[in-house]
């Protein structure tokens, strides 16, 4: 099976107009964000499209929410969370949904258990992830119905020595 050129792949965005939409996002994410957060959230743009593969860690072959999560922590600003979602809800600093900045976690109950799915919050209500099979990463509002019913929680990764804990 031949793989889609950028082109291909971003095609049905450029159509609809989303591609100026993202590029907006990412501008209101880069004015909010701090250096190493801007970085996570060009990095994840750069990912759009990655299909979705269960148990997957890598741009290559595909990721699951929290394979995404992880290589994007490990590959943008070097810190290496713990590889299932329920793990990076527990190993990260809680926050209240109010607080929320690009680069932070947002998680959900989408298999009737807490903290079953991970993506990260870009601004604006929106929050990257890698959905679930038959999908590939892409940009979500999280005030639409069917995740605000399922938002489970918001966590901070300290990303700089200004917010890292002892």
């Amino acid at each position: 099976m031949a793989v889609p050129t950028d082109e291909e792949v971003l095609r049905p965005l450029i159509d609809k107009g989303l591609m100026t939409q993202f590029a907006d996002q990412l501008s209101t994410a880069k004015d909010k964000a701090s250096g190493q957060a801007t970085g996570l959230i060009t990095h994840a743009m750069d990912l759009l499209g990655v299909p979705y593969r269960r148990g997957g860690n890598a741009e290559s072959t595909g990721f699951d929410c929290s394979g995404f999560v992880r290589h994007l922590y490990e590959s943008s600003v070097g810190l290496l969370l713990p590889r299932r979602a329920e793990e990076q809800a527990n190993s990260t600093e809680v926050i209240d949904r109010s607080e929320l900045k690009p680069g932070d976690l947002v998680f959900f109950n989408t298999m009737k258990r807490a903290f079953s799915h991970v993506g990260i919050y870009v601004g604006d209500g929106k929050f990257i992830h890698s959905p679930r099979t038959g999908k590939a990463v892409k940009v979500d509002d999280m005030r639409s119905a069917y995740w605000l019913k399922r938002f489970n929680g918001a966590r901070r990764v300290p990303l700089d020595s200004e917010t890292s804990k002892p």
